[in-house]
């Protein structure tokens, strides 16, 4: 049995670029601060992990719980608000290549996003990418994506897996695969490994690469 686990902004969806653009505008309209889009220098890259660096380093703490809520609470709606007025895109061949995937008995397939769960099924439904038993596992889960992962591998339902890989986009889903000793592919042209490929219509490669 092989598990396949799959990030989500960048990985199927293309919903990098506004996605943080909401983030950014969420806590400017909060907290009242301005953070830039290099999430690399967080230690931990998921939506609560940023936002909870940040609340720390503002020494807000004791009030983190009603600030998270408020910023999830106007993150959500922008995204909201940004797919009511454009079209979003699934990364090219995603569903057909879920769509296989699911179709296997050898293969348990899951999300593991470091975005919060709300806005994750908003985008892959905006996108068209639509499994209604593929479970999910996200930052509102967890701020740590390593945590996240192991949850979508519990939440795939079985307790042994021949190989497990992770699709991602960005340098902190290699480097939590890694920390896991799961096998990486990068998809897209954002990070390089030694394993990637530019999008789902390299069916044959993904597969290659996932061992089938």
């Amino acid at each position: 049995m092989h598990l396949v686990l799959f990030d989500i902004d960048g990985t199927l969806v293309e919903s990098y670029g506004f996605d943080t653009e909401c983030f950014q505008a969420a806590i400017e309209d909060v907290l009242g601060v301005t953070i830039g889009p290099d999430w690399g220098c967080y230690n931990h890259v998921t939506d609560s992990g940023i936002l909870a660096e940040v609340i720390d380093g503002l020494g807000l703490q004791s009030d983190s719980e009603r600030i998270t809520a408020e910023v999830k609470e106007q993150f959500v709606s922008r995204v909201a608000d940004y797919i009511s007025c454009h079209a979003v895109s699934p990364i090219p061949g995603a569903y057909e290549f879920l769509s296989q995937l699911v179709a296997r008995k050898n293969v348990a397939v899951a999300f593991a996003t470091g975005g919060w769960s709300e806005s994750a099924k908003m985008k892959l439904g905006a996108a068209g990418i639509t499994f209604s038993s593929i479970p999910m596992a996200s930052s509102s889960d967890h701020y740590s994506r390593t945590e996240i992962m192991r949850l979508a591998e519990r939440r795939a339902g079985r307790s042994h897996y021949d190989s497990m890989t992770y699709f991602g986009d960005g340098p902190w889903d290699q480097n939590a695969s890694k920390a896991l000793g799961y096998n990486f592919v990068s998809v897209g042209d954002r990070i390089t490994s030694p394993k990637s490929v530019r999008d789902y219509t390299e069916v044959d490669v993904a597969l290659g690469y996932i061992g089938l």
